[in-house]
């Protein structure tokens, strides 16, 4: 009798149990799984060691001092400041260049930073003073999809406390092992690593300077890439990815890194951020979506049952940490999609800090941000995330054009349209939603490409009034390219 009061509420029985429950969302997609990693990526992370991030950690703190000011000046001892770490950090490029033949092109992106201009930094530039970029370029080797670039970046400068009474003393030992040697140990590690393969997009390693005066190096390079009309696709900033290790810190977390991102656009226009609400896009950003790919990539080589290897992106959905800012808003200034790569838990006495070591048996913490609070181990493990992420996106196809979601009509359904990616590569294409309401896409279905480059268009029996809806290519081997929402 029970059943019989089933059957006749449900209908039909077919209808009954859990397919009558399935939303549409589900039925018509299959869950989105990790890709398959690349035994190429695979190969040249394993090379990238702890040993390599200690030496050039270690290096960079004998500077003394990088101060950003102290490029004008003529009476520091020999192999001391700003200018000689420069030099160095563009000898280290060379030298990768020299050991796969001459693949990387070595530049310096050098300006003068006046505080006539009025800029906001000027307060802390008090006096004309140069500022040296320097930077490496990987060539893509299709000459299509070259034009496309990903890039990594940390910056080369540091400062101690005695900039917050008078930004003109550059006295004293800046260290900066942390803030961010650690960065720049990520580009460097990083361009050692991809030189030893070859990509059909293009890959650029970066030091900038003038961080701590107001990112006034990275902006320097971003109005650079927009004026020059670079197919900048990716930023990926490290700054301060030590894992600072203070005795007795058991709140700090050597098995993630945060990825900061922006939400709506700070590029948008007000036409843009209407829209973004309209549709309530607000949490798909190109820069969110790059976030999402990280963590895309760190699911296919980091996904692991050994504790002692598992390591995750822990995606953060704000621009930055509270009171601070990187140089990954001046590329999204620029219109650039840009995240931030910081540790788990910063030990604000080992940042900006003159160098203070207490006496033995003193309470007092030791302030300075020294080499011996950085653990090369886990810089090792950023490194091969940072290198694994700028790999799949230098393989994959470049992002599909002209997406969009057919609106002009009411209904139950949803219609896509798309145009390949310049270049080519496509193998297919993945269509991925999730629920308006959850962080991460979920849901997956495969789409063959057109021929002959033709316009992409499906019909899918799902409304897009309950999901986001989004389109990326991928290629032959499984490499993922960013995700384009419509």
């Amino acid at each position: 009798m029970q059943i019989q009061r089933a059957l006749l509420f449900c209908g039909l029985a077919s209808f009954c149990g859990v397919a009558a429950s399935q939303p549409d969302y589900q039925r018509h997609a299959t869950s989105l799984r990790p890709a398959p990693p690349d035994p190429q990526i695979v190969r040249v992370e394993s090379a990238i060691t702890a040993a390599q991030i200690d030496q050039t950690v270690k290096t960079l703190v004998s500077f003394g001092t990088r101060n950003t000011l102290t490029s004008m000046e003529t009476d520091l001892p020999p192999g001391q400041g700003i200018s000689a770490a420069a030099d160095w950090i563009a000898g280290q490029f060379e030298q990768i260049s020299g050991q796969c033949g001459g693949c990387l092109e070595v530049k310096r992106d050098t300006f003068v930073a006046d505080p006539a201009s009025g800029e906001p930094w000027a307060r802390r530039i008090p006096k004309p003073t140069k500022i040296s970029n320097v930077y490496a370029i990987l060539r893509g080797t299709d000459p299509e999809r070259a034009k496309r670039i990903v890039l990594v970046t940390g910056h080369y400068d540091s400062i101690n406390s005695n900039v917050f009474s008078n930004w003109a003393n550059t006295a004293g030992a800046a260290p900066g092992a942390n803030d961010d040697a650690s960065g720049v140990a990520v580009s460097l590690a990083s361009a050692r690593a991809l030189s030893k393969l070859k990509f059909p997009s293009t890959i650029v390693f970066v030091a900038v300077a003038g961080e701590e005066q107001g990112l006034v190096g990275s902006e320097h390079l971003a109005k650079l890439a927009k004026s020059e009309g670079w197919q900048l696709a990716a930023v990926l900033n490290n700054d301060i990815v030590g894992g600072n290790t203070t005795p007795g810190d058991g709140l700090q977390l050597k098995d993630r890194v945060r990825v900061f991102s922006e939400g709506v656009p700070v590029a948008a226009s007000t036409q843009e951020q209407q829209r973004i609400r309209a549709l309530g896009k607000e949490n798909d950003s190109p820069s969110r979506e790059l976030a999402r790919e990280i963590a895309d990539v760190d699911r296919t080589y980091f996904a692991t049952h050994d504790p002692q290897e598992r390591f995750s992106a822990f995606l953060v959905n704000r621009p930055d940490r509270y009171l601070r800012g990187g140089d990954h808003l001046s590329f999204n200034r620029e219109g650039f999609a840009a995240v931030r790569f910081t540790e788990w838990r910063e030990d604000f006495n080992h940042q900006h800090k003159n160098v203070v070591r207490p006496p033995a048996g003193a309470s007092d913490p030791v302030q300075g941000d020294l080499p011996e609070f950085v653990d090369s181990q886990y810089v090792a493990r950023v490194v091969r995330l940072n290198a694994a992420t700028l790999a799949t996106l230098a393989y994959a196809p470049g992002e599909p054009e002209k997406v969009t979601i057919e609106a002009k009509d009411l209904g139950n359904g949803t219609t896509l349209t798309w145009e390949p990616p310049v270049g080519g590569g496509v193998a297919h294409y993945e269509v991925v939603w999730r629920e308006t309401t959850s962080a991460d896409w979920q849901y997956v279905k495969e789409i063959a490409p057109a021929g002959d480059g033709a316009q992409v268009s499906v019909s899918l029996a799902v409304s897009k009034d309950n999901v986001i809806f989004g389109v990326r290519a991928v290629d032959s081997k499984g490499h993922r390219g960013l995700v384009v929402v419509p």
